[in-house]
């Protein structure tokens, strides 16, 4: 049945490496939450990074896709190619007074006592937010300067955000305690990811952002710039991650279950994903299923009720059920 109000959603894979079997759980869903309600589905490859925008990673994904049966309807766009769109955004807050330069280094910040936020960053101390006019000038004639977005002080309601995660339910952080000032520009010019995908889920009309647990705690940052650009805010929902039996998550680093190898033991895409969807809770069994079968019978009951990381044993995998 298709939703009253056009739903919008997205894949957004960086091109790091080949994708494993945990991003493309976190696809499937993606895909399954639109598709079951007659949404847009938008591709966007998220290849800022200098070193993602050579190798074969991007054919590949879109070759895993395809096969996977994951289409979409609008895309491939390229943050690469978006680059002013960033830089006007990020004039809008200067002009704002909301940003200044900062001259740490990512070991002194690794170095620092201070605590670190839930993702693992290090929750920046704000050394850098109250240096003079002659302080900036003397370190930026030694080393080039990142740009930091100036959070609101733990008093000011303003720097609260609260939400409501379709998987895990109520979110509230107070970002000055939870993750300080953060970057919005690196100080080699590249464009932080907190700023390119709120600039690209509003431009691309993005109602929906379903992606993996990890990157929960980047949505208080995210609905905060947001709000501060004057964009519309898209509904969240993370989904749980694939791990190990030890607990350690699935890496494109280490190869987990990639796609090489998924599909050379599966043989077939409908191998897969009934697997995938019979591991996961998606589906009542692991018997092949093609992706728009499983779209009919979507829910995100069925996501809610397996939110504990799901433990994948790699001798499963070679295994599908017929």
């Amino acid at each position: 049945m298709k939703s009253a109000s056009p739903i919008v959603g997205r894949f957004a894979p960086t091109p790091s490496g080949r994708m494993h079997l945990g991003n493309i759980y976190a696809a499937l869903v993606a895909w399954l939450s639109v598709r079951s309600r007659g949404g847009r589905m938008v591709l966007r490859i998220e290849d800022l990074d200098p070193r993602t925008q050579s190798g074969p990673w991007t054919a590949l994904m879109l070759d895993d896709l395809s096969w996977l049966g994951l289409d979409w309807d609008e895309g491939p766009y390229y943050q690469r190619d978006r680059i002013e769109l960033y830089r006007t955004a990020t004039e809008n807050l200067c002009r704002q007074g909301l940003t200044y330069p900062c001259f740490c280094t990512r070991a002194e910040l690794h170095a620092a006592s201070a605590p670190h936020a839930s993702d693992g960053t290090p929750i920046y101390a704000g050394t850098c937010r109250h240096l003079s006019e002659a302080e900036v000038a003397a370190r930026a004639a030694k080393r080039p300067a990142a740009l930091r977005l100036a959070v609101p002080p733990a008093e000011d309601p303003a720097g609260t955000i609260a939400f409501t995660d379709r998987v895990f339910g109520p979110q509230r952080e107070v970002l000055a305690r939870d993750c300080g000032d953060f970057l919005v520009r690196r100080s080699d010019g590249v464009y932080a990811y907190q700023l390119a995908v709120v600039v690209d889920d509003a431009a691309m009309g993005i109602t929906e952002v379903a992606r993996g647990h990890d990157l929960l705690s980047s949505s208080a940052r995210q609905i905060y710039l947001q709000r501060l650009l004057g964009y519309p805010e898209p509904s969240y929902a993370h989904v749980p991650l694939l791990v190990a039996p030890d607990g350690r998550r699935l890496s494109k680093r280490d190869r987990d279950l990639d796609m090489e190898g998924l599909r050379e033991r599966f043989g077939t895409a409908e191998n897969l994903l009934g697997w995938l969807a019979g591991t996961s809770g998606l589906a009542p069994d692991s018997a092949p299923r093609t992706a728009s079968e499983l779209a009919e019978c979507f829910s995100w009951d069925l996501v809610r009720a397996h939110r504990n990381d799901i433990v994948v044993h790699e001798e499963a995998a070679g295994a599908p059920i017929a």
